[in-house]
């Protein structure tokens, strides 16, 4: 029987770095509970220095640490490499009584890589195996692991998958590109179906998935456990409410009343982040530069998407940020 601490058919708010903090995390909750499950952004395992379990704690927040609904629907992810502490991470996870420690086996970037942590562990599956089974070893709660298909090609995707489930992790998300693919081109789903049909722990169907009708999609396509959104919940953070809200009448949503939710959700949505990164401490030019960040994929379906992005990333300060939207309407 699965210890997941989700339901098959939930939708899952993507780990994301500089996005998914505990600030971000708390006003998606507050304001979007229809994600089933989130995660924090991933915690690079130091390879030197003694391990506490103080980084662990303040990494996944005291609110999210004190309460226990939110602590139940919020998983913790690790980014670990040869060299660093996995060993003690995975005993700090313990000590607090973390119940999911999700492990990156999926990250592209190069500097992560060039470090021999994230996607390069699936080149090689000999130190893959090692790291999942001493947190394993380490760490009773539930263990997960989030991969791509592979580094250069997916000839070891198979492997890859059996591997991790011999070393223990319960569950994997797939996002169906290899490394080297980054985010080009299309996500292959029919891998991630393949891999429903011959792995025996529940699969994360993740990649391409931008709309309601591509959540329903990917479910009937792959026959996954579960979908996880990461650059989709990006454009669209309210997608699970609009989802669940519609989901016995997909064919009937139209493009203009996506729209209308689009603008209306907009406001909601930076006001509320705008208070919880404030009331974390944040400086205005902190909080400019994430709603920067975050207006990266929010404008894609509007007409001249481009140029209604760029007067977002041209806004000096807050006050012409808030401008920006308002012109929107």
């Amino acid at each position: 029987m699965s210890r997941l601490p989700y339901a098959k058919g939930s939708l899952l708010f993507a780990p994301m770095e500089g996005v998914t903090d505990e600030p971000y995390r708390k006003i998606i909750e507050k304001i979007y509970p229809q994600w089933d499950y989130l995660f924090t952004d991933f915690y690079r395992v130091p390879t030197v220095g003694k391990i506490t379990s103080a980084p662990l704690l303040r990494h996944l927040g005291r609110h999210t640490m004190d309460n226990e609904r939110v602590r139940s629907k919020t998983g913790f992810q690790i980014l670990t490499a040869a060299q660093a502490q996995t060993l003690d991470v995975a005993q700090a996870a313990q000590s607090l009584k973390l119940h999911h420690l999700d492990l990156n086996l999926g990250c592209p970037a190069k500097k992560v890589n060039a470090h021999c942590g994230g996607s390069f562990m699936l080149t090689d599956l000999k130190l893959m195996e090692e790291t999942a089974r001493k947190i394993r070893d380490n760490f009773s709660g539930v263990f997960t692991a989030k991969i791509r298909l592979g580094y250069h090609d997916k000839s070891s995707f198979k492997e890859i998958v059996l591997r991790l489930i011999d070393a223990g992790v319960e569950a994997i998300t797939i996002h169906g590109r290899t490394r080297d693919e980054m985010y080009k081109g299309h996500a292959d789903w029919d891998a991630i179906a393949m891999a429903v049909e011959f792995s025996s722990v529940p699969i994360i169907g993740n990649g391409d998935i931008w709309s309601v009708h591509d959540v329903d999609a990917m479910f009937k396509h792959t026959g996954c456990y579960a979908v996880m959104l990461g650059r989709g919940a990006l454009k669209t953070p309210w997608m699970a409410k609009l989802y669940k809200e519609n989901r016995n009448k997909l064919s009937e949503l139209h493009e203009t009343f996506l729209h209308y939710e689009r603008l209306k959700y907009l406001d909601e949505y930076f006001f509320e982040l705008e208070k919880s990164y404030l009331s974390y401490g944040f400086s205005e030019s902190n909080i400019l530069g994430r709603f920067k960040s975050l207006s990266r994929y929010l404008f894609d379906d509007f007409d001249q998407a481009d140029s209604v992005r760029s007067s977002f990333l041209r806004a000096p300060n807050l006050s012409d940020f808030q401008h920006s939207l308002q012109n929107l309407h």
